[in-house]
C-alpha cells in the first residue's frame, strides 16, 4: 500500500480567481495553462494500519502546519471512501522550488497526491477522475494531472471541473522562465484570498462575465500557434486578476517592487522585438513565456533588475505520474 508520483505546476495563462461552488472548490471561471518541466513535486504515500491519524513530512520536515496536514487528509479522504478504507497514511513530499510562493506548489502537490494515492490503494482511475479529485484540494491542481496546454472550464465535460488537455507540449515548444522575488510563504493563501475578493469586490461580477472571451481567444492562440495573440490575453487576463484583487476589501497586493520592474524589463524587451510577456499568479514571482530562440536574451535581462533572488528556466512538460520507489528526491 505505497506509491510514489511526480507532478509539475503549471503556469496559467488565462486566469481563474473565484469559486462558483465553494463545497466541490469549482472555479467560477475557465482557465487555460502551461505545465512546466523543470519544477516538480515528488510526493511518497505509504499506507499504515498502525496509524491513528495521517502523519505528512513536507522536504524531511514533520512540524508541517496544521492547516496543511489537514487538506492533505481531506484529499485522502476521497480516495479511502473510493477503496472503502479508513486507513491513515504517511505523506512525504518535497519540492525543487518554493512552497507556497507563488509558484503553483498546491497545484503540483495536490497532483502529485491523488495520483500516489491512488495508486497504493490499487484504484483504477483514469486521468479524468484523478483531475477531478485534485480540483477539489485545489482548482489549479486539475491541471497539473495533464502536460502541455490544459483548459479547466467548468461548464464541459461529465465531470465539472475536470481539466482536459489541449495540445502536447512537443507541439509547440514555449519556454517559461520565472524571476523569483521573494521566497516567503503569502500572507493571504488564494483560496481566502478568492473568497475574500467575491464577496467585497463591485468588480467582481464583471470578471466573471468577461473571463469566457478571454479563455476562446487563448484557446484560439493555441490552435493556431500564434504567440502575439496569445501574449495580448495571457497580459489582459493577469492584469485583469491583479485589478480585481486590488479591488477587494481590504484589497490584496501580491505584488512586490521587483515585480513591477520585472515587467517593465519584459515590456522593453518586447518593444525591441523579443517575443516575450508575462504572466503572474498569486504571488509576486513573474513569469515570462517565450518563444525558445528568445529564452537566453529574458534570463540575462531578468538577472540584472535589481531585487531579484532567482532566475529559473524552464520548458512544457508531461502530467502527472507515477516514479519508482524510494526516498523522496
Amino acid at each position: 500500500m505505497q506509491a510514489s508520483a511526480q507532478a509539475q505546476p503549471n503556469v496559467a495563462l488565462v486566469k481563474y480567481w473565484g469559486k462558483r461552488d465553494t463545497e466541490l472548490n469549482i472555479p467560477a471561471v475557465a482557465s487555460l495553462s502551461v505545465t512546466l518541466d523543470a519544477l516538480w513535486t515528488r510526493t511518497r504515500v505509504t499506507f499504515d494500519p498502525a496509524l491513528d491519524e495521517d502523519v505528512l513530512r513536507v522536504g524531511g520536515q514533520s512540524d508541517t502546519p496544521s492547516n496543511q496536514v489537514e487538506r492533505t487528509t481531506r484529499c485522502l479522504d476521497q480516495l479511502r471512501r473510493l477503496a472503502g478504507i479508513d486507513t491513515r497514511a504517511h505523506i512525504d513530499t518535497e519540492n525543487n522550488f518554493p512552497t507556497g510562493a507563488g509558484l503553483a506548489s498546491s497545484a503540483s502537490g495536490f497532483a502529485a497526491l491523488v495520483t500516489a494515492g491512488a495508486e497504493a490503494l490499487g484504484l483504477k482511475l483514469t486521468a479524468a477522475q484523478r483531475s477531478a479529485l485534485a480540483r477539489q484540494s485545489s482548482g489549479s491542481a486539475a491541471r497539473s494531472i495533464f502536460g502541455g496546454f490544459v483548459e479547466l472550464d467548468p461548464d464541459s465535460g461529465a465531470l465539472n471541473g475536470t481539466a482536459t488537455p489541449l495540445l502536447a507540449p512537443e507541439a509547440w515548444r514555449l519556454e517559461v522562465t520565472i524571476a523569483v522575488t521573494s521566497k516567503q510563504p503569502k500572507a493571504l493563501g488564494s483560496t481566502d484570498g478568492m473568497n475574500l475578493t467575491a464577496r467585497t469586490s463591485d468588480y467582481y461580477d464583471a470578471w466573471v462575465g468577461t473571463a469566457r472571451g478571454d479563455l476562446h481567444a487563448a484557446r484560439r492562440a493555441v490552435a493556431e500557434r500564434d504567440f502575439d495573440s496569445l501574449a495580448r490575453v495571457s497580459e489582459r487576463s493577469c492584469l485583469k486578476m491583479h485589478g480585481l484583487m486590488l479591488s477587494a476589501d481590504p484589497g490584496l497586493i501580491y505584488w512586490n517592487g521587483v515585480t513591477v520592474e520585472c515587467i517593465r524589463e519584459i515590456r522593453a524587451l518586447r518593444h525591441a522585438g523579443v517575443p516575450v510577456f508575462f504572466t503572474i499568479d498569486a504571488g509576486p514571482q513573474v513569469k515570462a513565456i517565450s518563444l525558445p530562440g528568445a529564452a537566453a536574451q529574458v534570463r540575462d535581462a531578468l538577472r540584472t533588475v535589481p531585487g531579484v533572488l532567482d532566475v529559473m528556466h524552464s520548458g512544457l512538460g508531461q502530467g502527472a505520474r507515477l516514479v519508482p520507489e524510494g526516498p523522496c528526491g
